[in-house]
């Protein structure tokens, strides 16, 4: 199933921005490297020109050790995309796609050379793209329902696909 497209993750605009925040995250490495940065002078520039490129607060990305993390090109590509939003009248049926995208690990497509293709995994488990949309979407979001649960009796289970939805469908407690 298809989801609208104000649903869908925006790699058009991430395509876009990628190149060049790439660029001047490796170049801040490279200034860093040759230079240092004692002052933040050189961060706070880097900062700023992203944050006036994307509208994104940059404090919550880590732009000084990217390499310690997931490294420059999933970081560039994190600032790049952006944020998902509130949408009106979300359907079941796209609740339910949204929900079966997290929980199959599936990429979708032929093509794995394309843009989306390289980068589809950060939005369901990297950048957390979708779960940022359910929580701002659904009151109920827990991301308990997408992970390993202990019962009373000390079994483990997992929500399956059909449990998940209805749970944030029909805003149950849980």
């Amino acid at each position: 199933m298809e989801l609208r497209k104000e649903i869908e993750p925006d790699f058009d605009t991430a395509e876009k921005l990628y190149p060049e925040i790439l660029q001047l995250i490796l170049e801040y490495t490279d200034e860093c490297d040759e230079n240092g940065d004692e002052d933040h002078t050189a961060y706070k520039k880097l900062e700023n020109t992203l944050h006036e490129m994307t509208g994104k607060e940059m404090s919550r990305f880590n732009l000084w050790e990217w390499w310690e993390a997931d490294g420059a090109e999933n970081l560039a590509f994190d600032i790049a995309l952006p944020d998902p939003k509130i949408i009106d009248n979300i359907t079941k049926n796209e609740l339910s796609e949204i929900v079966r995208k997290l929980k199959t690990f599936e990429v979708p497509g032929e093509d794995t050379e394309s843009f989306k293709a390289q980068f589809y995994s950060n939005v369901c488990f990297g950048n957390g793209y979708y779960y940022q949309f359910l929580k701002l979407n659904f009151k109920t979001y827990n991301l308990k329902l997408f992970q390993r649960n202990k019962d009373k009796s000390g079994n483990y289970f997992e929500y399956s696909l059909e449990e998940t939805t209805e749970r944030l469908w029909n805003n149950k407690q849980y």
